[in-house]
């Protein structure tokens, strides 16, 4: 895993995060080349990037419900990476968490995804994850791309499981009875694979 440090280390270096390295702020994602799932979503939150443990608030512990695993598979079983959109908490803004920073994912990602040779389930999580890599193929709407989660593989569009996001889910019931058992079944055929 040498090119992963040698990547870590340009990341801390570019220009586009110093304020996050002078402020010792260490990026936040998890590559391993054993990893069968990715889950990009937009950014850290803050309680994640202070604790350095991706998915460590409310948001994870849904995402991980909708999942259908537990903790130790989610952080210890080696068949997870996460790779958000930008690797900084951005900070907040008037409704929730400020955008991913144009340009990161563009830079970082590419050079990333190689490390990840396994990967078979890639989770979109949220309209900026859906955006950025459906391109043109996203449907016209987060609540339609997600319904049609089916049409994306290996890509699996859902809709944050932010708690701004409980208003969504009471609106579309749907979610918990079509899309979560499909995402499960996924999931679990990746921790076995």
């Amino acid at each position: 895993m040498r090119r992963l440090a040698v990547l870590d280390a340009a990341i801390q270096a570019d220009p586009q995060n110093r304020a996050f390295t002078l402020a010792g702020t260490r990026p936040l994602y998890h590559i391993t080349p054993d990893a069968t799932m990715l889950l990009i979503s937009q950014a850290p939150s803050n309680k994640a990037q202070s604790s350095m443990v991706f998915w460590n608030d409310p948001s994870g512990v849904r995402l991980r419900q909708w999942m259908g695993i537990s903790d130790d598979d989610f952080y210890r079983s080696g068949k997870l990476a996460v790779m958000p959109l930008d690797f900084y908490y951005p900070g907040k803004g008037a409704h929730g968490d400020l955008p991913p920073r144009q340009g990161f994912a563009a830079k970082w990602h590419p050079q990333f995804l190689p490390l990840m040779p396994k990967v078979q389930l890639i989770l979109l999580v949220g309209a900026y994850a859906q955006k950025f890599y459906l391109k043109k193929r996203a449907a016209k709407s987060l609540t339609a791309t997600v319904r049609q989660f089916e049409d994306y593989a290996p890509y699996f569009p859902l809709v944050h499981p932010s708690p701004l996001n409980y208003g969504w889910l009471a609106k579309n019931p749907w979610f918990e009875t079509t899309v979560v058992p499909a995402l499960q079944r996924q999931v679990h055929a990746a921790l076995q694979a």
